[in-house]
């Protein structure tokens, strides 16, 4: 997963509005969203080499997602960064106690950048964490960005993310088909505005749009969360690779 959208109370119908996209090799083995067979309460498309995932759901209105912090440079860990959703979807302990967890093993994995949540009548949290920040982080009402850096690092991708999504929300009831197109977004940013990642320009470029073409990579599907009022959760997939 390289770049998410969302909105936490922030709509008054929709206190979670998330989307999506993950970045990836096309030649990854990968199975769409669905329920797992060895963890049925879990919905999520599945990493067929190791097993995790990179965005879930269950029905129960828990919430995770993942996406790499790109850094070439960095040592590499020698733990999957999909199983950090995955065990929090099949686990129950809380939203903080849970990223606290994976911060004393933070060191295990390459770079990575984690949000869970848990979303119940009785119950509304999201917390983030990255292994290349500082702490656990609990989040109050907004719109926020992530791709492959720290929350809310201002690229152009994730500003214009961002910006999209807040005017939607702006409707008294956005369209999911608009969500998808903001998905769907190839607009490279200008050279100037460019991150230095240790990529090279060129890579940059490349990167730099919210849907990502290239020969061997790119993006492999888009999501849509939404939890609305009604305390009821859905995650729409389209997959393109």
């Amino acid at each position: 997963m390289c770049v998410i959208f969302f909105a936490y109370h922030h709509h008054p119908d929709f206190p979670l509005v998330l989307l999506a996209n993950r970045d990836e090799f096309y030649d990854r083995p990968t199975a769409a969203a669905g329920f797992w067979e060895d963890a049925p309460r879990i919905f999520a498309g599945r990493d067929l080499l190791f097993g995790g995932t990179w965005l879930g759901i269950t029905e129960t209105g828990r919430f995770a997602a993942v996406t790499n912090y790109r850094d070439p440079r960095a040592p590499k860990g020698g733990s999957s960064r999909g199983a950090l959703v995955g065990d929090f979807l099949a686990g129950d302990v809380s939203t903080e106690e849970y990223l606290h967890d994976v911060r004393r093993r933070a060191g295990e994995f390459s770079g990575f950048n984690l949000l869970v949540g848990e979303l119940r009548p009785e119950k509304q949290t999201l917390g983030y964490f990255s292994n290349r920040g500082n702490d656990v982080e609990m989040l109050g009402p907004g719109v926020y960005g992530l791709s492959n850096h720290l929350l809310d690092t201002p690229w152009p991708k994730v500003e214009s993310g961002k910006n999209r999504l807040r005017a939607l929300l702006a409707a008294a009831e956005p369209d999911k088909r608009e969500m998808f197109e903001i998905l769907r977004d190839r607009t490279t940013a200008a050279d100037r505005d460019l991150p230095e990642t240790g990529v090279g320009l060129e890579r940059e470029r490349l990167l730099s749009s919210i849907f990502i073409e290239t020969p061997v990579y790119g993006t492999r599907s888009s999501s849509v969360v939404l939890f609305g009022r009604d305390y009821r959760i859905s995650l729409d997939e389209r997959v393109y690779r």
